[in-house]
């Protein structure tokens, strides 16, 4: 374990309610160390904003290579996952630390200024802000090693930013959620995870897989923290957000086609329900879901977990949680070490049209 994380798990043993971390040469101070932020239930202890800065100590030689260079957003839970969340994307005078990128944006919000979190002084910066759920882009702002040729201007005009490499993301994106009840669920609740559900979710996965197999295609896949699973392409950077949505949704209309009964395309949540929604236009420039190694608002304190394909018939998602992430990180590494290696060049193996 590098010493600058040692040093910061020393600090945090000491059982002061609040204290000011060195860490990377800055100061930051922490507060409400035991306020507790997943509550506890039976024999389940509550995880604390201590237990969350710990995780992220550990687990950020893990969790900042798939943030490097990409635009932030946060999801804040000041009382912890029982209370009021408030989603934030632009950040007004964050410390020195914190790297930040103008970027323009096309909601006539004008420009902003969104965080790039690479490192640690960061990640546990945005937890004493209470960031519990992390989403990054799908693109970068740098253009190594496959965007030479790209503009790196992102403010200013909706046209600078479609010239920018902000527009040409890293992946094709394949987000699945299942929307089958399991009865227990409060009046116009969101479907809560369960194991029927979990495990078709989890068969049309392996089947999208032997689809973009046959194409000769591979994808990464990783448990969403929640109730779904998302699966990544990923792609060389030759085309944009706009192309990489046609590619998710032609994989998606032949999903349905092949399996009307299980999958919907539906933006009506209650035409969704008994089926799994394949949303396809999570492929948008702006969007993103919850990063690897995130933690999720679900009580448990899961995590948004990378996996290989040969473990997925053998998991739940509530294996992966604040404290075993990092025993599991520490004892085998991350499955998806080297995505960025592996793009591929889709180059006419997926036009908008064609099947699988």
């Amino acid at each position: 374990m590098p010493s600058q994380i040692e040093e910061v798990l020393e600090q945090l043993d000491t059982r002061a309610p609040k204290l000011t971390l060195e860490v990377g040469g800055h100061e930051l101070a922490v507060t409400s160390l035991d306020k507790p932020l997943w509550p506890g239930a039976g024999r389940r202890k509550a995880i604390t904003k201590r237990d969350l800065l710990r995780y992220f100590a550990r687990v950020s030689p893990w969790i900042l290579p798939h943030l490097s260079a990409r635009p932030v957003f946060a999801t804040r839970f000041p009382g912890g996952v029982d209370s009021k969340s408030f989603y934030q994307k632009h950040w007004d005078g964050p410390p020195p630390f914190v790297r930040t990128v103008t970027i323009y944006s096309s909601h006539g919000e004008g420009d902003g200024e969104y965080i790039i979190c690479e490192n640690l002084p960061t990640l546990l910066w945005l937890a004493q802000m209470s960031a519990l759920e992390l989403h990054a882009w799908f693109s970068r702002v740098e253009r190594e090693p496959d965007a030479r040729g790209l503009g790196r201007r992102f403010h200013g005009s909706e046209a600078a930013l479609d010239r920018s490499v902000l527009n040409y993301p890293d992946f094709v994106v394949f987000d699945l959620d299942p929307y089958e009840y399991s009865g227990k669920e409060a009046r116009g609740a969101e479907p809560e995870l369960h194991r029927r559900a979990f495990n078709r979710t989890r068969t049309l996965a392996l089947r999208i897989r032997e689809m973009l197999e046959r194409l000769g295609l591979a994808t990464w896949i990783k448990t969403s923290g929640r109730t779904g699973l998302h699966l990544y392409l990923p792609i060389v950077r030759d085309i944009d957000f706009d192309g990489a949505r046609e590619v998710a949704q032609t994989i998606a209309q032949h999903a349905l086609r092949e399996r009307p009964r299980e999958v919907t395309l539906e933006w009506s949540v209650e035409r969704r329900r008994g089926k799994i929604f394949f949303d396809y236009n999570q492929n948008s420039r702006g969007k993103s879901l919850a990063a690897p190694y995130s933690p999720r608002r679900h009580q448990g304190g899961t995590v948004a977990t990378p996996v290989s394909w040969d473990e997925l018939e053998e998991i739940y998602p509530t294996d992966f949680t604040i404290l075993t992430v990092p025993d599991r990180l520490e004892a085998a590494g991350d499955p998806w070490k080297g995505i960025l290696e592996a793009k591929q060049d889709l180059g006419g193996v997926l036009s908008a049209g064609s099947t699988p």
